[in-house]
C-alpha cells in the first residue's frame, strides 16, 4: 500500500534502507551516515590522488542475501510483524483506557471533571512529542532495541501511574508514559517497510499494523469500563501491565532487528570490515531535529497539501477523544447508562475500524492496482491522486455520523440507534487516515514524506489532546444535538479536501517548495 510510484527510491537489490519510522519503501544502499534523518544529495570534492580510500557503503550481498529480512520465510516475516502491531495497541490501549472512571479520580483526588481529563490530553500529548526520540534511538540501537528500551519504560510508567498519590503525579507520569511509548509506536511503519514489499505481499501485514493503534484507541474504554466497574481506576493501570507485561517477556527472545543499517554495521564488524565515517554528534541531532520537528513545522505552515491533509485527520481524531467524554456524558444524561455500559458503547467504532480497513484494502487492490499495473505496464506513471478515492468515500460517511448521533441521542430514542451512528465514524476515521498517509507519502520523496508524516502525527495527536478538554463544556452549554452538530458542521467543510486534492493534487505538486512526485 506505501510503495512509492516509479520505484523512486529502489536500491539494486530492492531492500529497505530507510529507516524512518513513518515512511515505507524507500530502500537503497547505507553506511553510517545513513541515519535515521539523513538527507540525499549534494557533491563532494575530488580527494586527492594519494588520499585514502574511504569504505564502500555497506549493502546486501546479492538479491537473495538471507540476512535481507524480504528473504526471511514467510513464518518468519509474520512473527516479526506481530510485536510492534500488538506494542501499537498496548500504548494506545493505555491512553483513554481509565475515562470512563473519571468519576472515581474526581472523588478520591477532590477535582473537577475537566481536571480528571487532564491525564488524557497529557498521555496523548506525550504521543506527538515522543516520535522525536524514535528516530536517533533507531540509528544508535537499531528497532529492536527502540521497541524494547520504550515498551519497558512505557510500562514502568503506567506502573507509576497506578500508584500515582494525587492527580499532579498522575498527568506527571502519563506524560512520560506517552513520550516513552511512542517510539515503539512510531518505528512499527518501518518495520513493515523492513520486512515486507507493501506493494506486492505486505499490504495486509500494512493494514493489520495501522489498524492496531485505532483498535487500541477504541478499544481502551471498552475495557477500562468493564474493569472499573468492579475495581477502581488505578485497576485501568494495572489491566495495561497485565496485558503490556507478559507479552512485552515473551517477545524479547524471539524479536530480531529488522533495520538494514544495523544489520549490515553487525555482519561488518564481524567481518572485520572498516566501517564508513560516522557523522559528528552536532552534525546528528542537527539532521534528527531537522526531519522530526524543524521541517514538519515548516511544512505546516507552508505546504498546502500537507496542511489540508492534516488539518482533516487532526480533526477526526481529535472528534474521537472528545468522544471518550461525550459518548459516556451523553448517555449518562440520556439512559443513565453507567460507566460499564457506556464503555461498551465504543464496540460500534471498533466494528467501523474493520469495516473501513476493509473497505480501503478492496479499493487499493482493486481501482489503484489495475491502474498502477496498466500505468507500469505502458511505461506511465500513476496518478497519485488515486489514493484518495478512500478518502472520498470516508468523507461521505463522517457528517452522516455526526448528524446521525446528534439527532437520535434523545431519551425518545433507543439508544441502540445513537450507538449505531458511532459506526460509520470509525469507518470514515479509518479510510481518510489511510488515504492521506498513502497519498503523503506517494507525494513526498525519501525524508520529505518522514516529515510529511510526522507533521501529520503532530498536528493530529494535538488535536487528540486538546479536543477532550472542551468537551463537557460544548455539550453542557450547547446541548447533545447543537454540539454534535457543530461538529459536523466542520466535517462538511472538510468534506471537500479529498475532493480539491483529486482534482488538483497534480498542481499543488508541481508548485511545491519539496521534492514531491512530479507529472
Amino acid at each position: 500500500m506505501f510503495h512509492k510510484d516509479a520505484e523512486k527510491s529502489k536500491g539494486p537489490y530492492g531492500s529497505s534502507t530507510n529507516p524512518s519510522s513513518i515512511e515505507l519503501g524507500t530502500q537503497r544502499p547505507v553506511n553510517d551516515v545513513d541515519t535515521d534523518v539523513e538527507l540525499q544529495g549534494g557533491e563532494s570534492d575530488m580527494p586527492p590522488l594519494d588520499a585514502e580510500v574511504p569504505p564502500a557503503p555497506l549493502d546486501w550481498d546479492h538479491p537473495d542475501d538471507e540476512k535481507n529480512p524480504r528473504n526471511w520465510p514467510f513464518i518468519d516475516r509474520v512473527f516479526q510483524t506481530i510485536p510492534p502491531a500488538l506494542f501499537s495497541f498496548v500504548v494506545t490501549l493505555a491512553s483513554p483506557i481509565y475515562t470512563t472512571a473519571t468519576q472515581q479520580i474526581q472523588d478520591e483526588f477532590n477535582v473537577s471533571f475537566e481536571v480528571a481529563l487532564v491525564p488524557l490530553t497529557t498521555h496523548t500529548l506525550g504521543f506527538a512529542l515522543g516520535p522525536m526520540l524514535a528516530a536517533p534511538l533507531s540509528e544508535m540501537f537499531g528497532r529492536k532495541y527502540v521497541y524494547l528500551i520504550s515498551f519497558a519504560l512505557f510500562l514502568l510508567f503506567t506502573m507509576a501511574s497506578g500508584l500515582a498519590p494525587n492527580v499532579t503525579a498522575l498527568c506527571v507520569f502519563r506524560l512520560i508514559a506517552g513520550c516513552v511509548g511512542a517510539p515503539a509506536l512510531a518505528v512499527g511503519a518501518g518495520t513493515i517497510s523492513d520486512i515486507w514489499d507493501t506493494h506486492k505481499d505486505g499490504g495486509l501485514a500494512a493494514m493489520f499494523f495501522i489498524m492496531s493503534p485505532f483498535l487500541g484507541s477504541s478499544l481502551g474504554p471498552v475495557f477500562g469500563g468493564l474493569i472499573s466497574y468492579h475495581r477502581t481506576w488505578r485497576w485501568t493501570m494495572w489491566l495495561v501491565l497485565l496485558i503490556g507485561g507478559p507479552m512485552f517477556l515473551w517477545f524479547i527472545p524471539f524479536m530480531k532487528e529488522t533495520y538494514k543499517p544495523a544489520i549490515l554495521k553487525k555482519r561488518a564488524i564481524e567481518r572485520g570490515q572498516k566501517l564508513p565515517p560516522k557523522p559528528s554528534g552536532a552534525e546528528a541531532i542537527k539532521k534528527v531535529l531537522l526531519v522530526t520537528l524543524f521541517r514538519p513545522v515548516h511544512m505546516l505552515f507552508t505546504e498546502p497539501i500537507v496542511i489540508a491533509l492534516s488539518l482533516y485527520t487532526a480533526f477526526i481524531f481529535g472528534v474521537l477523544f472528545l468522544f471518550f467524554a461525550a459518548i459516556p456524558y451523553s448517555f449518562g444524561t440520556q439512559y443513565h447508562f453507567d460507566r460499564r455500559q457506556s464503555g461498551l458503547l465504543f464496540i460500534s467504532s471498533v466494528i467501523g475500524i474493520i469495516l473501513g480497513s476493509m473497505t480501503f484494502g478492496v479499493i487499493d487492490r482493486t481501482v489503484y492496482k489495475r491502474r498502477y499495473e496498466h500505468a507500469i505496464a505502458n511505461g506511465q506513471k500513476v496518478p497519485v491522486e488515486l489514493r484518495l478515492i478512500g478518502a472520498m468515500v470516508g468523507s461521505l460517511a463522517l457528517p452522516v455520523s455526526l448528524f446521525w448521533f446528534a439527532w437520535t441521542c434523545r431519551t425518545s430514542i433507543h439508544w441502540i440507534v445513537p450507538t449505531l451512528s458511532i459506526i460509520p465514524f470509525g469507518f470514515s476515521m479509518m479510510l481518510i487516515f489511510l488515504a492521506s498517509a498513502t497519498y503523503l507519502v506517494d507525494t513526498y520523496q525519501f525524508m520529505a514524506a518522514a516529515s510529511a508524516l510526522a507533521a501529520n502525527g503532530l498536528l493530529r495527536y494535538g488535536f487528540g489532546a486538546v479536543f477532550p478538554l472542551f468537551a463537557i463544556q460544548m455539550y453542557t452549554n450547547l446541548g447533545i444535538g447543537m454540539a454534535t452538530t457543530v461538529l459536523g458542521i466542520i466535517a462538511v467543510v472538510l468534506m471537500a479536501v479529498p475532493f480539491v486534492f483529486y482534482q488538483f493534487g497534480r498542481y499543488f505538486r508541481e508548485k511545491s517548495g519539496y521534492d514531491t512526485l512530479k507529472g
